[in-house]
């Protein structure tokens, strides 16, 4: 499979990043292998952090030192075609059911168990979908500014809108896209570390093709797997909480079919982080990591 790496260089220095990456090699599903990266910081109970698009684990840079701090093992991966691991350059080698390929492949390799996972975006869309392949290996589940789409439900307009965008411009503006979906405003030295991953455009093929991986449709090829999934998940009795933001209208509601459809979502103190946007990790990520704390313990 053709690829890039991006060159080391681009991550150093990068504020609030002092962790050493890990890598492991995942098959790319042509005979070949790609290189996955991840961080792995402390020791004790397993909190899984997964991001979404067009982020990598820098996204948990607020989060990661006070999850470390209260005694819990944090694993953050990049997920294919992000951070510091492999980009395939062709957009075909991108598919739903690869990047799950690709995350379970990463996931069984390290072994990891007693997992509490939090997950946003296309975080929750492939870690929901480890998880219902997975459900001993996971002891809690934190589903923030995510869904398990089916395409049974018709997507916001303001979705429809990015994926359009995605698809059509000829480069994905990094720092701008993260600054118009934050409420705060983001540093220039924080949104640098977004920019890292992607020096030219060839370095860009998996976010661009990502938001329309995204099943719109019954029809979509993703949903059988999907509802599969949903069908392990509408008996998971396991704790699972929502924490969505109160300001991002991509996902805006989609907490509460969570909570009506997984049983081990019922009689949870449930949030809404108030003052927060779609990348609630960048607006709340202190009220997260302390939220994700207590529901461990």
């Amino acid at each position: 499979m053709d690829f890039v790496r991006t060159p080391d260089e681009r991550f150093s220095g990068l504020v609030d990043w002092p962790y050493e990456p890990h890598y492991l090699n995942v098959p790319a599903g042509d005979g070949t292998e790609l290189r996955m990266a991840h961080v792995d910081e402390g020791d004790g109970p397993v909190m899984l952090l997964l991001h979404g698009e067009p982020t990598w684990s820098y996204l948990y840079h607020r989060m990661i030192p006070p999850l470390v701090a209260a005694g819990f093992r944090v694993v953050a991966p990049d997920l294919i075609g992000f951070g510091r691991s492999d980009k395939p350059t062709r957009p075909e080698a991108y598919s739903y059911q690869s990047h799950v390929d690709w995350l379970e492949s990463w996931l069984l390799q390290l072994d990891l168990q007693g997992v509490t996972l939090f997950c946003q975006d296309w975080g929750g869309l492939l870690g929901l979908r480890v998880v219902a392949a997975h459900p001993d290996r996971f002891d809690r589940v934190v589903a923030s500014n995510t869904w398990l789409p089916t395409g049974d439900e018709r997507p916001t307009e303001a979705f429809l809108n990015w994926q359009s965008y995605a698809a059509n411009a000829p480069r994905l503006p990094i720092a701008k896209i993260l600054q118009n979906s934050t409420v705060k405003e983001i540093p220039d030295e924080v949104l640098a570390g977004y920019e890292a991953p992607f020096p030219d455009d060839i370095y860009m093929v998996g976010a661009k093709v990502f938001p329309s991986l995204v099943p719109t449709s019954p029809n979509d090829p993703a949903v059988p797997a999907n509802r599969r999934a949903w069908e392990v998940l509408a008996t998971w009795e396991k704790p699972f909480l929502t924490a969505f933001a109160d300001s991002d209208p991509i996902t805006r509601g989609g907490d509460r079919g969570f909570q009506k459809r997984i049983p081990g979502a019922q009689g949870l103190d449930h949030r809404i982080i108030e003052g927060a946007g779609h990348f609630i990790q960048e607006d709340a990520g202190e009220e997260l990591a302390s939220l994700l704390i207590d529901f461990a313990r």
